[in-house]
């Protein structure tokens, strides 16, 4: 053996030039060459090194000339979509994992005939059973965009979450679109035109079953003013000569419908129209703003009366089989809102509870 050679063996005692190290014992226990007193010779249990391999620090280097085989993808691992042992936490089902706000141009129909192309955010997620680990993100967007050239509208959306099913092996899929839908309107007097945008959403789910539910979410932007301040106003004016305007504000009706048959969102549209008339304007001209204080005048309205202006236009409409509305009327007298929820109390349709954080999203800019 090597003299120069030092080992360290399991229990950590290292054997050097015929002496050992044992602790504080150097050159043998005792003051003895060797130990037991074997003139200096050691009895050594050896047990065999641990060879590390060197290792090398990887290349810090991109090849542009790399191509995946079959085999070398095959290689990669794929902890998402591990056994039941990888799960933390409680090894329950979850009800929606997904992806939100990714973003393409889609193509949407139009009552005029046209095609739209629109920039559209959307959020796809699926059921994910106790037993699996997780569910691979990509074959969300993935299945998305084998359809990206279609000409999208709810019954799509139906079709899109049964390729969700079949391609992540999910039980229940959901599925929202997101996006801004330009219609020309005509201004008041003065027969200018100009496109008003209307933030809409286009939501299906399918349960476990296969049955599905479609819905369609459309903000109404429009101009409420007080009945009270109004009168107030007046009583100003004509006891006391005092010039008073009443208080009006920017405020927004979120209509979310479930169909029984087609519907154009311009005929969503028309609805709420004809229940709040004030929508706010985009081209105006002197006598334009004339004509929308006077129809402010004509059609007061509390947020009260705004939801009950809607139910009475939206319920005798037979293509809708449910609907919510949410009024808000962001008021310029008061520091708060002024909010109302109605719904058509279908049996197991809409519910009036609305999430704290969706009134957030009801102000519009």
């Amino acid at each position: 053996m090597n003299t120069n050679m030092h080992l360290i063996n399991g229990n950590g005692v290292a054997y050097a030039n015929g002496n050992h190290t044992n602790g504080n014992h150097v050159n043998g226990s005792n003051g003895h060459n060797g130990s037991n007193g074997h003139n200096g010779v050691a009895t050594l249990t050896m047990t065999p090194p641990i060879l590390t391999p060197a290792r090398q620090s990887p290349q810090r280097y991109y090849d542009p000339n790399f191509v995946v085989t079959d085999e070398y993808r095959e290689s990669l691992p794929d902890l998402q979509n591990g056994p039941a042992s990888l799960i933390q936490g409680s090894p329950v089902a979850i009800q929606q994992v997904g992806i939100h706000n990714f973003r393409l141009p889609l193509r949407y129909a139009s009552r005029t005939g046209e095609p739209l192309l629109l920039e559209t955010s959307v959020t796809g997620t699926v059921s994910l059973e106790a037993h699996k680990k997780g569910i691979n993100m990509s074959r969300v967007m993935r299945t998305f965009y084998e359809h990206k050239d279609d000409t999208f509208d709810l019954d799509l959306l139906e079709e899109i979450l049964q390729d969700y099913r079949t391609s992540l092996g999910s039980l229940d899929a959901h599925l929202i679109l997101r996006f801004n839908y330009p219609m020309v309107n005509e201004s008041l007097r003065s027969g200018l035109f100009g496109y008003q945008y209307y933030q809409v959403a286009l939501e299906a789910r399918m349960d476990r079953f296969g049955a599905v539910r479609k819905f369609i979410h459309f903000d109404f932007v429009y101009s409420s003013t007080c009945p009270c301040s109004y009168e107030l106003s007046q009583h100003a004016i004509l006891e006391r000569n005092v010039a008073a305007v009443p208080h009006s504000q920017r405020s927004v009706a979120r209509v979310s419908v479930e169909l029984n048959g087609f519907l154009w969102l311009e005929e969503l549209h028309d609805l709420c129209l004809a229940a709040l008339h004030t929508e706010t304007q985009v081209m105006v001209k002197r006598e334009d703003e004339q004509a929308f204080a006077e129809l402010n005048a004509a059609y007061l309205k509390f947020v009260e009366d705004a939801v009950r202006l809607l139910h009475e236009q939206l319920d005798p409409e037979p293509r809708i089989k449910d609907f919510k509305v949410i009024a808000s009327h962001q008021e310029s007298l008061h520091s708060h809102d002024a909010i109302s929820v109605l719904v058509k109390g279908v049996r197991g349709g809409f519910t009036p509870e609305v999430d704290p954080s969706v009134f957030a999203t009801l102000i519009h800019r």
